[in-house]
């Protein structure tokens, strides 16, 4: 597993700026930024200059591709308020192998958030189906299946664990670690709210009563994509410390964010592992299928062979 992390760069509450990108991860095919927490990925509104792809222009001005609209191929999304791990491809070839990859859902994406309240069940898998709400007034909003104007709904599932119970601005928050196995719109804060829970900050899905909070506290921790050649595993620091944000107050720990991933990580490549002996399975499965037909093909065809050879024999005979 190739791991690059460059992530020396303090967190912090200021807002961004062109020149406040922070760059995790650099190769000849991608570069993942840290992205800040009140930065639109790109825009097609003249009034809005502050975006990543900006910052990418203002850094990286020969590495902008002028055959695309903005420059610059993002591999995935992250929401305006959603900090952390974004990684963008810098050729189409590159765009092209890391999209396999988001598509056959082997990407790894693991999520740093502050939720409202204590929750009890320290491990859970949140396992709502999440739809387009179609509510008047609400349809930039996601929902979960059965809430009234819900369209289309889609399975979707989100594990969380639990690591520190403590107090922000003394009102009690849980921190938790979020991976998401599927990759709906809003998917993560709609799982959240969906238990009671929301995400700190989150005033679309608080019914905008959470606005005292500087950001939202969704975080793109960690991204491993399985590149075959050279993987990108990212890693994109922890802004929910008191250092970074003194109203949030950790007082009781259930488990460290270190060996949390790294057991979510371990479990990622055995189920990787599982999957590709699985696939060997089928694979010599259908295989040995296709041999017994051919087989099978060729013995029906010698039979037939040998029964015109016989007629034309007998009737031969018979002349």
């Amino acid at each position: 597993m190739s791991c690059v992390s460059l992530s020396l760069h303090m967190m912090t509450t200021e807002p961004a700026s062109l020149e406040s990108l922070r760059v995790l991860y650099q190769s000849d095919d991608y570069i993942v930024v840290d992205k800040h927490w009140d930065i639109r990925i790109d825009s097609k509104m003249w009034y809005e200059k502050q975006t990543v792809q900006a910052q990418l222009r203002h850094h990286f001005p020969q590495l902008a591709d002028p055959s695309t609209y903005y420059g610059f191929r993002f591999c995935h999304q992250l929401d305006f308020s959603t900090s952390g791990a974004l990684c963008v491809a810098l050729n189409k070839a590159a765009a092209g192998r890391a999209y396999c990859c988001f598509k056959d859902r082997t990407v790894t994406k693991v999520y740093l958030a502050l939720l409202r309240g204590w929750i009890e069940e320290e491990t859970q898998t949140l396992d709502f189906s999440i739809g387009k709400n179609s509510t008047e007034g609400q349809t930039h909003m996601m929902c979960i299946e059965g809430t009234e104007g819900c369209e289309n709904p889609k399975p979707c599932q989100t594990e969380l664990t639990a690591l520190e119970y403590g107090m922000y601005d003394g009102d009690p928050v849980t921190k938790v670690l979020l991976q998401p196995l599927t990759g709906r719109t809003h998917q993560l804060r709609v799982h959240c709210s969906a238990i009671g829970h929301p995400i700190v900050g989150d005033f679309t899905y608080s019914s905008g009563t959470d606005d005292a909070p500087y950001r939202m506290m969704l975080h793109a921790h960690l991204l491993h994509i399985p590149l075959e050649h050279q993987p990108v595993h990212v890693t994109a620091g922890d802004p929910f410390v008191p250092t970074t944000d003194p109203k949030w107050v950790p007082e009781h720990s259930l488990r460290t964010l270190t060996a949390t991933v790294e057991s979510l990580l371990e479990r990622r490549v055995e189920q990787d592992r599982k999957s590709k002996e699985e696939e060997r399975k089928r694979a010599r499965r259908e295989g040995e299928r296709r041999k017994q037909s051919k087989e099978q093909r060729t013995e029906e065809e010698n039979d037939e062979q040998r029964r015109r050879c016989q007629e034309w024999l007998t009737e031969w005979a018979g002349d």
